[in-house]
C-alpha cells in the first residue's frame, strides 16, 4: 500500500524524521518544516510487539519500527555493502548518528545523492516482503 504525500498528495518516498510524515520532495519537506511537527509516538499492532524487548531502554516503539531480523538483512545486501564502500557515506553517516540537531542534518541529507541512494537501498531491502 503506498501513502501519498502529506503536502501535495503525490506518492510520498520519505518520512520526516521528527513525526514520520510522508513527503515526496525536497520541497515538500522544507515546506513541512516550516510549521511545527512533533514526534510520532503511535505504538505498533501487538503482533509484532515480541520486537519491543531488542530496542534499547531510551527508545520507542512505533508503527514504522523495523523489526531487527530485517535490520540484520542489510548488513547482508550487496547493493548496501557496496555502497558503503564510499568513504564519503560512511563520514556522512558518522555526521548524522553524532547531531545534535537532527531535523537540521536531515535536510542536508535528503540533498545529497549518495545518501538518497543508500536510503533507497536499505528501503529495498526492509520492505521487501519476501524477505
Amino acid at each position: 500500500m503506498k501513502k501519498n504525500c502529506g503536502l501535495c498528495d503525490n506518492e510520498g518516498k520519505y518520512k520526516c524524521p521528527v513525526c514520520v510524515i510522508e513527503y515526496c520532495s525536497l520541497n515538500c519537506f522544507k515546506q513541512h518544516k516550516e510549521n511545527q511537527c512533533n514526534p510520532h509516538t503511535k505504538v505498533i499492532e501487538n503482533s509484532v510487539q515480541e520486537d519491543k524487548t531488542n530496542l534499547k531502554e531510551n527508545e520507542f516503539f512505533t508503527q514504522d519500527t523495523v523489526p531487527a531480523e530485517k535490520l540484520q538483512l542489510l548488513g547482508h545486501d550487496k547493493n548496501v555493502q557496496a555502497l558503503l564502500q564510499n568513504r564519503h557515506l560512511r563520514d556522512f553517516l558518522k555526521e548524522i548518528d553524532q547531531s545534535s540537531n537532527p531535523e537540521q542534518i536531515m535536510q542536508k541529507a535528503m540533498m545529497e545523492p549518495i545518501f538518497v541512494e543508500f536510503v533507497d537501498a536499505c528501503l529495498l531491502v526492509v520492505d521487501n516482503p519476501k524477505q
